[in-house]
Protein backbone atom coordinates (compact mmCIF):
# COMPACT_ATOMS: atom_id res chain seq x y z
CA UNK A 1 0.00 0.00 0.00
CA UNK A 2 0.93 3.45 -0.82
CA UNK A 3 1.17 4.83 3.07
CA UNK A 4 3.81 1.95 3.75
CA UNK A 5 5.54 1.79 1.35
CA UNK A 6 5.93 5.96 0.44
CA UNK A 7 6.45 6.48 4.00
CA UNK A 8 8.46 3.26 5.46
CA UNK A 9 11.36 5.59 6.15
CA UNK A 10 9.63 7.10 9.19
CA UNK A 11 9.71 3.48 10.84
CA UNK A 12 13.70 3.83 10.99
CA UNK A 13 13.15 7.34 13.10
CA UNK A 14 14.32 6.85 16.54
CA UNK A 15 11.83 9.00 18.37
CA UNK A 16 14.03 11.54 20.90
CA UNK A 17 12.99 11.14 24.42
CA UNK A 18 12.61 14.87 24.63
CA UNK A 19 10.60 15.64 21.56
CA UNK A 20 8.34 12.18 22.65
CA UNK A 21 7.71 13.57 26.14
CA UNK A 22 6.30 16.50 24.40
CA UNK A 23 3.68 15.05 21.41
CA UNK A 24 2.75 12.48 24.58
CA UNK A 25 2.46 15.93 26.93
CA UNK A 26 0.87 17.25 24.31
CA UNK A 27 -1.80 14.45 23.96
CA UNK A 28 -2.94 14.15 27.59
CA UNK A 29 -2.50 17.47 28.75
CA UNK A 30 -5.35 20.13 28.76
CA UNK A 31 -2.63 22.75 29.98
CA UNK A 32 -1.17 23.38 26.39
CA UNK A 33 -4.56 23.72 24.88
CA UNK A 34 -4.76 27.31 27.30
CA UNK A 35 -3.16 28.99 24.42
CA UNK A 36 -5.74 28.17 21.63
CA UNK A 37 -8.74 28.35 24.13
CA UNK A 38 -10.42 31.44 22.17
CA UNK A 39 -10.04 29.49 18.47
CA UNK A 40 -12.53 28.29 16.51
CA UNK A 41 -10.51 25.89 14.13
CA UNK A 42 -8.11 23.33 15.34
CA UNK A 43 -4.55 24.96 15.92
CA UNK A 44 -1.49 22.98 15.51
CA UNK A 45 -0.70 21.39 19.22
CA UNK A 46 -4.16 22.40 20.53
CA UNK A 47 -5.49 19.60 23.29
CA UNK A 48 -8.49 19.43 20.96
CA UNK A 49 -6.59 17.73 17.97
CA UNK A 50 -4.61 15.26 20.02
CA UNK A 51 -8.33 14.21 21.55
CA UNK A 52 -9.86 13.68 18.62
CA UNK A 53 -6.28 11.93 17.17
CA UNK A 54 -5.56 9.96 20.07
CA UNK A 55 -6.21 6.79 18.48
CA UNK A 56 -3.33 7.24 16.63
CA UNK A 57 -0.99 7.11 19.61
CA UNK A 58 -2.47 3.96 21.31
CA UNK A 59 0.40 2.02 20.68
CA UNK A 60 3.08 4.80 22.22
CA UNK A 61 1.56 5.88 24.90
CA UNK A 62 -1.02 5.53 28.24
CA UNK A 63 -3.28 8.27 27.98
CA UNK A 64 -4.50 8.27 31.81
CA UNK A 65 -1.07 7.58 33.50
CA UNK A 66 0.27 10.89 31.77
CA UNK A 67 1.31 12.72 35.60
CA UNK A 68 2.88 15.98 33.81
CA UNK A 69 1.53 18.86 35.12
CA UNK A 70 2.71 21.35 32.43
CA UNK A 71 4.06 21.06 29.03
CA UNK A 72 5.98 23.23 26.00
CA UNK A 73 5.27 23.79 23.24
CA UNK A 74 7.69 22.37 20.41
CA UNK A 75 10.95 24.41 19.98
CA UNK A 76 12.14 22.25 16.80
CA UNK A 77 8.86 22.22 14.81
CA UNK A 78 10.51 20.28 11.91
CA UNK A 79 11.64 17.32 14.15
CA UNK A 80 8.46 17.33 16.11
CA UNK A 81 6.86 16.67 12.88
CA UNK A 82 8.56 14.06 12.42
CA UNK A 83 8.25 12.85 15.33
CA UNK A 84 4.40 13.06 15.76
CA UNK A 85 4.65 11.50 12.44
CA UNK A 86 6.39 8.20 13.43
CA UNK A 87 4.39 8.27 16.47
CA UNK A 88 1.56 7.70 14.56
CA UNK A 89 2.90 5.29 11.87
CA UNK A 90 1.83 1.74 13.62
CA UNK A 91 -1.67 2.62 14.37
CA UNK A 92 -2.16 3.97 10.76
CA UNK A 93 -0.93 0.50 9.66
CA UNK A 94 -3.05 -1.26 11.65
CA UNK A 95 -6.01 0.86 10.04
CA UNK A 96 -5.22 0.16 7.10
CA UNK A 97 -4.57 -3.73 7.44
CA UNK A 98 -8.13 -3.55 9.49
CA UNK A 99 -9.65 -1.97 6.09
CA UNK A 100 -8.03 -4.43 4.09
CA UNK A 101 -9.44 -7.46 5.60
CA UNK A 102 -12.61 -5.66 5.94
CA UNK A 103 -12.74 -5.28 1.93
CA UNK A 104 -11.71 -8.94 1.40
CA UNK A 105 -14.52 -10.24 3.80
CA UNK A 106 -16.74 -8.41 1.51
CA UNK A 107 -15.83 -9.72 -1.54
CA UNK A 108 -15.63 -13.17 -0.06
CA UNK A 109 -18.66 -13.45 1.07
CA UNK A 110 -21.04 -11.66 -1.85
CA UNK A 111 -18.79 -11.55 -5.06
CA UNK A 112 -19.44 -8.16 -5.28
CA UNK A 113 -16.89 -6.51 -7.42
CA UNK A 114 -18.23 -2.91 -6.61
CA UNK A 115 -17.09 -3.93 -2.63
CA UNK A 116 -13.66 -5.35 -4.37
CA UNK A 117 -13.06 -2.46 -5.84
CA UNK A 118 -10.75 1.07 -4.52
CA UNK A 119 -12.98 2.92 -2.17
CA UNK A 120 -13.58 6.86 -3.29
CA UNK A 121 -12.45 9.87 -1.68
CA UNK A 122 -15.02 13.10 -1.00
CA UNK A 123 -13.76 16.35 -0.59
CA UNK A 124 -15.84 18.26 1.53
CA UNK A 125 -15.70 21.75 1.72
CA UNK A 126 -16.82 23.01 5.06
CA UNK A 127 -17.63 26.38 4.49
CA UNK A 128 -16.01 29.54 6.52
CA UNK A 129 -16.64 27.81 10.59
CA UNK A 130 -20.70 28.33 10.95
CA UNK A 131 -21.78 24.71 10.99
CA UNK A 132 -25.14 25.45 9.94
CA UNK A 133 -23.77 27.04 6.86
CA UNK A 134 -22.64 23.52 5.58
CA UNK A 135 -24.53 21.55 2.59
CA UNK A 136 -26.69 19.29 3.43
CA UNK A 137 -24.68 16.51 1.33
CA UNK A 138 -21.64 17.48 3.15
CA UNK A 139 -22.92 16.38 6.74
CA UNK A 140 -24.50 13.34 4.99
CA UNK A 141 -21.02 12.15 3.47
CA UNK A 142 -19.18 13.39 7.20
CA UNK A 143 -21.41 10.82 8.77
CA UNK A 144 -20.81 8.01 6.49
CA UNK A 145 -17.27 8.35 6.60
CA UNK A 146 -14.30 5.73 8.02
CA UNK A 147 -11.84 8.04 8.19
CA UNK A 148 -11.68 11.98 7.97
CA UNK A 149 -8.25 14.05 6.64
CA UNK A 150 -8.97 17.20 8.70
CA UNK A 151 -7.54 20.50 7.52
CA UNK A 152 -6.69 23.34 10.33
CA UNK A 153 -9.80 25.91 9.31
CA UNK A 154 -12.07 23.01 9.86
CA UNK A 155 -14.06 24.35 12.57
CA UNK A 156 -14.35 22.52 15.97
CA UNK A 157 -17.95 22.61 15.47
CA UNK A 158 -17.91 20.93 12.19
CA UNK A 159 -16.18 18.14 13.41
CA UNK A 160 -18.38 17.59 16.25
CA UNK A 161 -20.62 16.28 13.53
CA UNK A 162 -18.40 12.87 12.48
CA UNK A 163 -19.63 10.08 12.71
CA UNK A 164 -18.89 8.09 16.10
CA UNK A 165 -17.04 4.87 14.54
CA UNK A 166 -14.88 6.91 12.17
CA UNK A 167 -11.49 7.93 12.68
CA UNK A 168 -10.29 11.14 12.12
CA UNK A 169 -6.51 12.33 10.92
CA UNK A 170 -4.98 16.03 10.98
CA UNK A 171 -3.44 17.43 8.53
CA UNK A 172 -3.60 20.93 8.76
CA UNK A 173 -0.87 23.55 7.80
CA UNK A 174 -0.15 26.84 9.77
CA UNK A 175 2.87 29.56 9.14
CA UNK A 176 6.11 27.49 9.76
CA UNK A 177 4.44 24.17 10.37
CA UNK A 178 3.47 21.21 8.37
CA UNK A 179 1.65 18.61 10.07
CA UNK A 180 1.91 16.83 6.85
CA UNK A 181 3.45 17.99 3.57
CA UNK A 182 1.21 18.05 0.37
CA UNK A 183 2.45 14.71 -0.72
CA UNK A 184 2.23 13.06 2.23
CA UNK A 185 -1.25 14.10 1.95
CA UNK A 186 -1.56 12.88 -1.32
CA UNK A 187 -0.23 9.03 -0.17
CA UNK A 188 -2.41 9.20 2.64
CA UNK A 189 -5.61 9.98 0.63
CA UNK A 190 -4.26 7.08 -1.60
CA UNK A 191 -3.42 3.96 0.49
CA UNK A 192 -6.96 4.84 2.64
CA UNK A 193 -8.89 4.63 -0.84
CA UNK A 194 -6.63 1.64 -2.07
CA UNK A 195 -7.96 -0.22 1.21
CA UNK A 196 -11.42 0.00 0.32
CA UNK A 197 -12.55 2.64 2.79
CA UNK A 198 -14.35 6.10 2.17
CA UNK A 199 -12.07 8.64 2.84
CA UNK A 200 -13.21 12.05 3.35
CA UNK A 201 -11.05 14.81 2.76
CA UNK A 202 -12.35 17.70 4.66
CA UNK A 203 -11.22 21.79 3.67
CA UNK A 204 -12.08 24.52 5.33
CA UNK A 205 -14.53 27.22 2.91
CA UNK A 206 -14.93 25.60 -1.19
CA UNK A 207 -12.06 23.18 -1.31
CA UNK A 208 -11.31 24.15 -4.97
CA UNK A 209 -10.73 27.75 -4.02
CA UNK A 210 -6.99 28.32 -2.72
CA UNK A 211 -7.69 25.05 -0.78
CA UNK A 212 -5.65 22.79 -3.19
CA UNK A 213 -8.05 20.10 -3.58
CA UNK A 214 -7.14 20.84 -7.26
CA UNK A 215 -3.99 18.97 -6.80
CA UNK A 216 -5.41 16.06 -4.58
CA UNK A 217 -7.99 15.39 -7.51
CA UNK A 218 -5.39 15.06 -10.07
CA UNK A 219 -3.25 12.91 -8.46
CA UNK A 220 -6.03 10.53 -6.65
CA UNK A 221 -7.69 10.30 -10.52
CA UNK A 222 -4.08 9.40 -11.82
CA UNK A 223 -4.10 6.70 -9.47
CA UNK A 224 -7.35 5.26 -10.77
CA UNK A 225 -8.95 6.39 -7.65
CA UNK A 226 -12.52 8.29 -8.22
CA UNK A 227 -12.84 11.08 -6.49
CA UNK A 228 -16.13 13.04 -5.59
CA UNK A 229 -16.31 16.79 -5.04
CA UNK A 230 -18.29 18.60 -2.48
CA UNK A 231 -19.01 22.34 -2.81
CA UNK A 232 -18.74 24.54 0.17
CA UNK A 233 -19.26 28.39 0.86
CA UNK A 234 -16.07 29.92 0.09
CA UNK A 235 -15.08 32.54 3.25
CA UNK A 236 -15.77 35.55 0.42
CA UNK A 237 -19.31 34.71 0.13
CA UNK A 238 -19.85 33.69 3.54
CA UNK A 239 -18.32 36.26 5.38
CA UNK A 240 -19.64 39.19 3.04
CA UNK A 241 -22.90 37.73 3.61
CA UNK A 242 -22.44 37.95 7.39
CA UNK A 243 -21.24 41.51 7.00
CA UNK A 244 -23.82 42.70 4.57
CA UNK A 245 -21.52 43.17 1.90
CA UNK A 246 -22.30 43.11 -1.82
CA UNK A 247 -19.70 41.08 -3.83
CA UNK A 248 -21.59 43.08 -6.48
CA UNK A 249 -23.73 45.96 -7.34
CA UNK A 250 -25.45 47.03 -9.72
CA UNK A 251 -23.70 50.52 -10.71
CA UNK A 252 -21.36 50.18 -7.57
CA UNK A 253 -19.27 46.76 -8.89
CA UNK A 254 -19.45 44.48 -11.79
CA UNK A 255 -16.96 42.16 -10.77
CA UNK A 256 -15.60 40.37 -8.03
CA UNK A 257 -11.90 38.86 -7.85
CA UNK A 258 -10.39 36.31 -5.52
CA UNK A 259 -6.83 36.80 -5.00
CA UNK A 260 -4.17 34.90 -2.61
CA UNK A 261 -1.87 36.74 -0.43
CA UNK A 262 0.59 34.27 -0.61
CA UNK A 263 3.30 33.61 -3.69
CA UNK A 264 4.06 29.89 -4.47
CA UNK A 265 7.29 30.03 -2.67
CA UNK A 266 6.93 32.65 0.28
CA UNK A 267 7.96 36.19 0.59
CA UNK A 268 6.80 39.12 1.61
CA UNK A 269 5.42 40.77 -1.68
CA UNK A 270 3.56 38.32 -4.18
CA UNK A 271 1.16 40.58 -4.86
CA UNK A 272 1.82 40.58 -9.04
CA UNK A 273 -1.27 40.94 -10.21
CA UNK A 274 -2.45 44.54 -8.40
CA UNK A 275 -1.48 46.28 -11.50
CA UNK A 276 -4.55 44.82 -13.04
CA UNK A 277 -6.71 44.44 -10.02
CA UNK A 278 -6.69 47.95 -9.28
CA UNK A 279 -10.21 48.72 -10.90
CA UNK A 280 -12.58 50.79 -8.66
CA UNK A 281 -15.65 49.17 -10.47
CA UNK A 282 -14.71 45.72 -9.27
CA UNK A 283 -14.59 44.14 -5.44
CA UNK A 284 -10.98 42.45 -4.42
CA UNK A 285 -11.38 39.66 -2.03
CA UNK A 286 -7.76 38.54 -0.54
CA UNK A 287 -7.53 35.22 1.01
CA UNK A 288 -4.22 34.42 3.21
CA UNK A 289 -3.40 38.30 2.99
CA UNK A 290 -2.73 39.33 6.37
CA UNK A 291 1.25 39.57 6.35
CA UNK A 292 1.04 40.91 3.35
CA UNK A 293 -1.76 43.77 3.71
CA UNK A 294 0.61 46.31 3.96
CA UNK A 295 2.33 45.72 0.04
CA UNK A 296 -1.21 45.21 -1.39
CA UNK A 297 -2.59 48.11 0.03
CA UNK A 298 0.49 50.35 -1.33
CA UNK A 299 0.75 49.14 -4.94
CA UNK A 300 -3.10 48.72 -5.14
CA UNK A 301 -2.81 52.78 -4.29
CA UNK A 302 0.33 52.96 -6.58
CA UNK A 303 -2.14 51.70 -9.51
CA UNK A 304 -5.14 54.09 -9.34
CA UNK A 305 -7.28 52.26 -6.72
CA UNK A 306 -7.82 56.05 -4.64
CA UNK A 307 -6.90 56.06 -1.17
CA UNK A 308 -10.15 56.04 0.12
CA UNK A 309 -11.70 52.95 -1.10
CA UNK A 310 -13.84 51.04 1.52
CA UNK A 311 -11.70 48.13 2.96
CA UNK A 312 -12.73 45.49 5.59
CA UNK A 313 -10.67 43.04 7.25
CA UNK A 314 -11.97 40.22 9.01
CA UNK A 315 -10.74 37.80 11.30
CA UNK A 316 -12.69 34.14 11.93
CA UNK A 317 -15.60 35.25 10.21
CA UNK A 318 -18.93 33.27 10.43
CA UNK A 319 -17.88 32.21 14.07
CA UNK A 320 -18.43 33.39 18.07
CA UNK A 321 -14.63 34.51 17.57
CA UNK A 322 -15.20 36.93 14.74
CA UNK A 323 -13.52 40.15 14.91
CA UNK A 324 -13.70 43.35 12.14
CA UNK A 325 -11.71 46.15 10.97
CA UNK A 326 -13.68 48.50 8.76
CA UNK A 327 -11.38 51.62 7.09
CA UNK A 328 -10.73 53.22 3.66
CA UNK A 329 -7.64 51.29 1.83
CA UNK A 330 -4.85 53.81 2.95
CA UNK A 331 -5.69 53.31 6.61
CA UNK A 332 -6.81 49.81 6.64
CA UNK A 333 -3.34 47.89 7.44
CA UNK A 334 -2.32 50.76 10.50
CA UNK A 335 -5.71 49.74 12.18
CA UNK A 336 -5.60 45.88 11.06
CA UNK A 337 -1.90 46.12 13.32
CA UNK A 338 -3.66 47.90 16.29
CA UNK A 339 -6.11 45.46 16.77
CA UNK A 340 -3.81 42.66 16.39
CA UNK A 341 -6.02 40.37 13.91
CA UNK A 342 -4.73 36.97 13.09
CA UNK A 343 -4.80 34.31 11.07
CA UNK A 344 -7.59 33.34 9.30
CA UNK A 345 -8.07 37.10 8.16
CA UNK A 346 -9.96 37.81 5.01
CA UNK A 347 -9.75 40.89 2.99
CA UNK A 348 -12.46 42.69 1.45
CA UNK A 349 -11.71 45.84 -0.76
CA UNK A 350 -14.27 48.06 -2.52
CA UNK A 351 -17.14 50.18 -3.05
CA UNK A 352 -19.63 47.52 -2.03
CA UNK A 353 -18.02 47.84 1.54
CA UNK A 354 -19.96 51.14 2.09
CA UNK A 355 -23.03 49.15 1.32
CA UNK A 356 -22.88 47.37 4.92
CA UNK A 357 -24.56 48.24 7.48
CA UNK A 358 -21.91 48.32 9.57
CA UNK A 359 -19.96 51.01 7.21
CA UNK A 360 -18.93 53.24 9.14
CA UNK A 361 -19.46 51.94 12.57
CA UNK A 362 -15.97 51.67 14.48
CA UNK A 363 -14.99 48.08 14.93
CA UNK A 364 -15.67 47.65 18.91
CA UNK A 365 -19.39 48.82 17.98
CA UNK A 366 -19.52 47.00 14.77
CA UNK A 367 -18.33 43.33 17.26
CA UNK A 368 -21.52 44.07 19.12
CA UNK A 369 -24.18 44.96 17.07
CA UNK A 370 -23.37 41.59 15.00
CA UNK A 371 -23.22 39.38 19.03
CA UNK A 372 -26.74 41.31 19.13
CA UNK A 373 -28.27 39.83 16.06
Amino acid sequence: MALVYKLQAFSSFSVSAQNYNKVTSLITNPICSLHYKSSPFTEKHSIERYQRDRWLYQSQVELSQCQSSSCSLPSDSESIREDDIALQLPELKKLLEVLKRKRESCCGNDGDGEKCGPGNVFLVGTGPGDPELLTVKAVKVVQKADILLYDRLVSNDVLELVGPDARLLYVGKTAGYHSRTQEEIHELLLSFAEAGATVVRLKGGDPLVFGRGGEEMDFLQQQGIQVKVIPGITSASGIAAELGIPLTHRGVANSVRFLTGHSRNGGTDPLFVAESSADPDSTLVVYMGLSTLPALALKLMQHGLPANTPAAAVERGTTPQQRMVFAELNDLADKVAREELVSPTLIIIGKVVALSPLWPLSSKEASCLMEAV
